[in-house]
């Protein structure tokens, strides 16, 4: 097992990030309770949170709970935005950072002592610096195992900054409620509490066969291991993304061809953009479906050359959906979905024959938007579609 010397990891999560990011932008918003999403709830400010809203709660559930709350629709490229400018200075606090979402990181500052100081004093300046420059809230856990360092800095929310210091983890840990472990959720917890085990101390009394019995031999064994602080995992730089992809959910009912045209356009702009804002371009286009029976298909097509272009990327697409047609309409369509493969760093190579006009439309595009917002322009093709087909947000994005 791996443990560090001493505590070096830091687990950096942004508090309640969506809901951040609104009150933020919106001074009106602030110290008021806030839910992004209408429908489902994707996120609650922690004055909202006060009165029991939830991630993954009803709306009509969480405005009974609050109903003085104020319901924003989510924006995506503001998430995208304040995370990426986190996340550069997340990599010029430390050579070693391992993204695990949108709103959250792992830094690795071993051997940093002398250029930047001790952990916490790496971390205390982490903090200023993404509350000065991006203006949001971060809390971190510091630790000798990821582990405790994840389970450190959802102890310390909000605005928090906690240190476990070496030798301290069990002592740390075994108080705490079995649910805080990271990877126990509600229906683990409640079996464990059925079973008299509460607390993360009870876990590491009951034995590793007990929680085999009880949870089968990979789950028993990883919880009896982590309430032991077992965790040889070390912080990772993860390679580059090998896909860019993004999906829609339809819901069930009759869409006619030129609806799902539609959402199919809104889909390749979506991943184009995507591919040309990291610099990369991709050769096979991946077309993924699912039906009304919760079946799924996925038809996929290999272009000529590796392209950001959203008019090859389009055409490839209608090709692949006009080939699963008759699927489509035996079977009842409920969610699409495009993902680029096989990504390759965008190349100053030009392909023959050459377009003058090549590329012009996107790049034009793309300076409109960046400057300008996402909404500022469309495509004709989505004119008739609806406001909300291009303002959907994360889940379901690969």
């Amino acid at each position: 097992m791996f443990v560090s010397g001493e505590a070096t990891i830091l687990h950096a999560d942004l508090d309640a990030f969506f809901a951040s990011v609104e009150q933020r932008d919106d001074p009106r918003l602030r110290s008021r309770p806030v839910i992004v999403g209408c429908g489902v709830v994707m996120a609650a400010s922690y004055e909202a949170r006060a009165f029991g809203v939830r991630s993954a709660m009803g709306g009509a559930q969480a405005r009974r709970l609050c109903p003085h709350a104020v319901v924003v629709s989510p924006r995506l490229d503001a998430y995208v935005d304040a995370s990426k400018a986190v996340v550069a200075i997340f990599d010029d606090t430390s050579p070693v950072v391992e993204r695990v979402s949108i709103d959250e990181a792992f830094l690795d500052v071993r051997g940093l002592d002398e250029i930047s100081g001790s952990p916490i004093e790496i971390a205390t300046r982490l903090r200023a610096r993404v509350r000065a420059e991006v203006g949001l809230a971060l809390t971190i856990g510091i630790a000798t195992t990821k582990l405790v360092a994840k389970v450190a800095s959802a102890a310390a929310k909000p605005d928090g900054l906690l240190l476990v210091a070496p030798g301290e983890e069990i002592a740390f840990l075994h108080p705490l409620a079995v649910g805080r472990l990271w990877g126990v959720g509600a229906v683990t917890a409640a079996k464990l509490q059925e079973h008299g085990i509460v607390s993360v101390g009870d876990v590491a009394r009951a034995g590793e066969a007990a929680l085999v019995a009880l949870l089968g031999p990979a789950s028993g064994r990883q919880l009896y291991g982590a309430a032991h602080n077992r965790d040889a995992r070390r912080v990772r730089r993860r390679r580059g993304r090998r896909t860019i992809g993004s999906q829609r959910a339809l819901g069930r009912g009759a869409r006619t061809p030129q609806e799902i045209d539609a959402v199919l356009v809104a889909l390749v702009d979506r991943v184009t953009r995507r591919l040309r804002s990291a610099g990369q371009e991709g050769r096979t286009v991946v077309l993924r479906l699912r039906f009304d029976d919760f079946a799924r298909a996925s038809r996929s097509r290999t272009m000529a050359h590796a392209t950001a272009a959203t008019a090859p990327v389009l055409f490839t697409a209608r090709l692949l959906l006009a080939a699963a047609w008759p699927l489509v309409q035996r079977r009842g369509l409920t969610l699409v979905g495009i993902t680029i493969c096989s990504l390759e760093r965008e190349s100053a190579q030009l392909v023959l024959p050459i377009d003058g006009d090549a590329g012009a439309l996107d790049r034009a595009l793309d300076e409109v938007r960046e400057r300008f917002g996402t909404a500022a322009i469309t495509r004709a093709a989505l004119l008739d579609a609806g406001e909300e087909l291009s303002a959907w947000l994360m889940p379901g994005d690969t």
